[in-house]
């Protein structure tokens, strides 16, 4: 993730995230990629937002993490209505998590300035800002019945007590 857009700003916003939303009870639930079988397959999540004990840790093997994961069981589990989700690769699982967890009825808070997505080589269209504010502006637009959609900063989000469960 090295070569990722602004990824140190990004690693420290979803950091401090994931602090606050321990503070307040919120539980956090890490999906981690799996490329091919065994330990040695699986990216490891960067150190810089690694998960603490008492939060759940997923293996995936597609852009979607509801896909064979157990997500959508364990949020079933917890009662969970609403999402806060960040990430790696805009255009590939932010979107696909995030469109997933629309079409299952999950409220969707998009973190703005919370996923970011590999750097393109010089010159090449769209570069990698330009894809995480294409994701942006598409979730603050588009609509799904009955279901609320926020995009904000991550300065912008508050965790409270009904979030946890």
């Amino acid at each position: 993730m090295t070569d990722a857009y602004d990824v140190e700003a990004c690693l420290r916003r979803v950091a401090n995230l994931a602090e606050q939303a321990r503070s307040a009870g919120v539980p956090l639930i890490y999906l981690r990629q799996r490329l091919s079988d065994g330990p040695a397959g699986l990216i490891d999540i960067h150190p810089a937002v690694a998960p603490r004990p008492g939060d759940a840790v997923l293996d995936k093997d597609s852009a979607d993490s509801f896909l064979d994961t157990g997500l959508g069981e364990l949020l079933d589990k917890r009662a969970a209505r609403c999402l806060i989700i960040t990430g790696f690769a805009t255009e590939y699982c932010v979107d696909s998590t995030s469109r997933s967890a629309l079409s299952r009825g999950y409220d969707l808070v998009l973190v703005a300035d919370g996923h970011t997505t590999p750097e393109r080589p010089p010159g090449a269209v769209p570069s990698a800002a330009e894809v995480i504010v294409h994701h942006n502006t598409t979730f603050s637009t588009i609509r799904y019945a009955g279901r609320s959609i926020t995009v904000t900063p991550a300065a912008h989000i508050r965790f409270d007590a009904a979030m946890a469960s």
